[in-house]
């Protein structure tokens, strides 16, 4: 039983190791939204529940405790990775470059670009151009859709490095493009958010998981600085 123990120690420390060396740091303990609060606030929204591994939006218990969520800390290069499922008829997104000026800025979206999280074939989102699970919301639309089908696990990458933005939905790049540039200023021009003061401007910002009012899971969110 001792050497059992003995290996098993030696394996977890081994992976653990792997793990630094990759670089990737956990954005969420499995157990407490620590590190995360709501958009404008000082405290995490009861809607959010960290669970068994698992950060889970449970809109019945929204009370107007809700809102979206977002990261304590602020980012500029990086390479986020977590996985999500959502719910049947469901709506979210994972929105980069927030920045958290509640006076000016009401939402998270009004600054931060987003990676679409959907149910495609439930949510009348799925029949919009450029708001299916993968594109980058209203400004590109995903190069192939590998999205699985609802209920099921989906690994998204979010890479920003010196402006190169590259967007994967399950190991599969889906969007490709240079932020800030003059391409990047036309692609905003022929969005909804052409006359969004400061929308897609910020070059550091938070991370955010939005709270659409539907049910979605989030685990294993962790980030690289690049």
């Amino acid at each position: 039983m001792k050497k059992i123990l003995i290996a098993a120690f030696m394996v977890a420390s081994i992976s653990v190791n792997a793990q630094k060396k990759k670089g990737f740091t956990p954005l969420f303990d499995g157990k407490t939204t620590t590190g995360w609060h709501t958009y404008g606030k000082d405290f995490a929204g009861k809607a959010w529940k960290a669970e068994n591994g698992i950060l889970h939006f449970d809109p019945k218990a929204k009370n107007n405790d809700g809102g979206d969520l977002v990261t304590d800390k602020e980012y500029g290069n990086f390479h986020l990775k977590l996985e999500w499922k959502v719910a049947p008829k469901a709506n979210s997104g994972i929105i980069f470059f927030v920045h958290e000026d509640p006076t000016k800025y009401k939402q998270t979206y009004l600054t931060g670009p987003e990676m679409q999280v959907l149910d495609n074939d439930g949510h009348p989102d799925g029949k919009i151009t450029k708001h299916r699970s993968g594109d980058l919301y209203d400004m590109i639309k995903s190069k192939s859709e590998p999205v699985k089908p609802v209920g099921e696990w989906n690994l998204a990458e979010i890479i920003s490095n010196n402006g190169k933005l590259t967007l994967k939905l399950n190991g599969k790049k889906v969007v490709e493009t240079t932020m800030w540039d003059e391409n990047w200023k036309n692609l905003i021009a022929g969005s909804k958010f052409a006359k969004w003061e400061g929308f897609g401007t910020y070059k550091i910002g938070k991370i955010a998981l939005q709270d659409h009012g539907d049910e979605v899971w989030f685990r294993n969110i962790e980030i690289k600085e690049l």
